[in-house]
């Protein structure tokens, strides 16, 4: 379970914003649920992450973050010398739900749609 640290730390701050994007995207596909975000290819390109928050709340002990991730696909060929077929990125898109826990920063991601 990822730890957003500097999220959790700047959480009611004009910086949550920022440092809630950074943080996730540096993350990969093997923490982020892209894999089953994903409705066009059939591998993921999770090096060019944008992340777009749509709302955040709070509980006693936990943040919480519905948040829209940007990323690419491409659907992937047999790689042969003389393949023509070229490999293009293809724009994908996913709702996550981010709990973050108040006092240790350990985050839960779970695809909302």
């Amino acid at each position: 379970m990822p730890r957003l640290t500097h999220s959790k730390d700047s959480w009611n701050t004009q910086n949550f914003s920022e440092s809630f994007k950074q943080e996730v995207s540096q993350l990969n596909s093997e923490t982020l649920p892209l894999f089953a975000a994903m409705s066009v290819g059939s591998h993921v390109i999770d090096d060019k992450l944008q992340v777009m928050i749509l709302n955040s709340s709070e509980t006693a002990t936990h943040i919480i973050v519905k948040a829209g991730v940007f990323f690419s696909s491409i659907i992937a060929g047999c790689a042969c010398d003389d393949d023509p077929t070229p490999v293009n990125e293809n724009p994908e898109y996913g709702e996550m739900l981010f709990t973050i826990d108040k006092q240790s920063a350990e985050t839960a991601i779970a695809l909302t749609d």
